[in-house]
């Protein structure tokens, strides 16, 4: 198994982090990485971190069931209110964007990329604006059904991350058919809070991102992790972490394209991918 070390420049100066999606998943993972940013400040990172988050989806009913949203907020911009409050709360200066992420957006100066999207077409977008002639460094993929859920963080090919055979692999390398805008989207909007508590269980998207900001934590405590990601099932209680070693890598992208990635069918095994990050 191998052993990915974290680019020293993430250690050296403020690290600059966009969230794309405030649903259930970005904002679970948004309202953890203030702890992550003290964290870092106490050990003495000189900058800790800069949060951006884009979302253009405004506040209804249904999402103050499962997401951190009040009735009173209903109507305003889920990405202008989260971080608000966040910035209240622990004195900060990051930003909000009340826009969805565009290919027309590249990412430049931007070290760290967390999607909580849930549809083919949004992560696609994620994908196009990180690769290319992009510098991000990295990006954090979150995705989830009903009950079961993956965390993938990997180095997107692109000016900063050079084709290499130990690059940590992304979700749409590994798994494609996440950003294949071809195939039919498994989410649709809940309609009322009975059918968004029937679609997912309440607490799969802080599972989720708990698991995520913990492997951040260790990547910037240690300087180096041994797995990259992870798939939880809730239903089970089972948790298989995603080593990092090419060989697993060819046998997933082998195996996805032997089951016909193309389609709509499940994965093999313990793997979970999903598209949800719960709107």
């Amino acid at each position: 198994m191998g052993v990915h070390t974290i680019h020293p420049a993430l250690l050296q100066r403020q690290v600059r982090v966009v969230v794309v999606g405030c649903g259930g998943a970005g904002s679970a993972l948004a309202s953890g990485l203030p702890y992550l940013h003290q964290a870092l400040i106490v050990r003495g990172h000189p900058g800790g971190l800069h949060v951006t988050v884009l979302d253009g989806e405004k506040i209804s009913a249904t999402n103050c069931v499962r997401q951190p949203f009040s009735k009173s907020e209903i109507g305003l911009y889920k990405s202008v209110v989260l971080v608000n409050r966040l910035n209240i709360f622990w004195e900060l200066d990051w930003e909000a964007v009340p826009a969805h992420l565009t290919e027309n957006q590249p990412l430049t100066r931007v070290d760290i990329v967390i999607g909580g999207v849930d549809t083919r077409a949004a992560r696609s977008v994620i994908r196009i604006c990180t690769t290319g002639s992009s510098t991000v460094g990295y990006w954090l993929d979150i995705g989830n059904n009903a009950d079961s859920g993956q965390f993938i963080l990997g180095e997107p090919l692109n000016f900063e991350n050079r084709r290499k055979g130990n690059r940590l692999r992304t979700v749409a390398d590994l798994y494609p058919e996440v950003v294949n805008t071809k195939l039919e989207e498994d989410s649709l909007p809940s309609c009322s809070a009975a059918e968004a508590l029937e679609r997912q269980e309440p607490f799969v998207n802080t599972t989720l991102a708990n698991h995520s900001l913990s492997l951040l934590a260790h990547l910037f405590r240690y300087g180096k992790i041994e797995h990259h990601g992870g798939f939880v099932n809730l239903a089970t209680g089972h948790t298989t972490p995603l080593r990092i070693d090419p060989a697993t890598w060819r046998c997933i992208q082998k195996r996805r394209k032997g089951n016909g990635a193309a389609t709509n069918r499940p994965p093999a095994g313990n793997e979970t991918v999903s598209q949800a990050g719960s709107r």
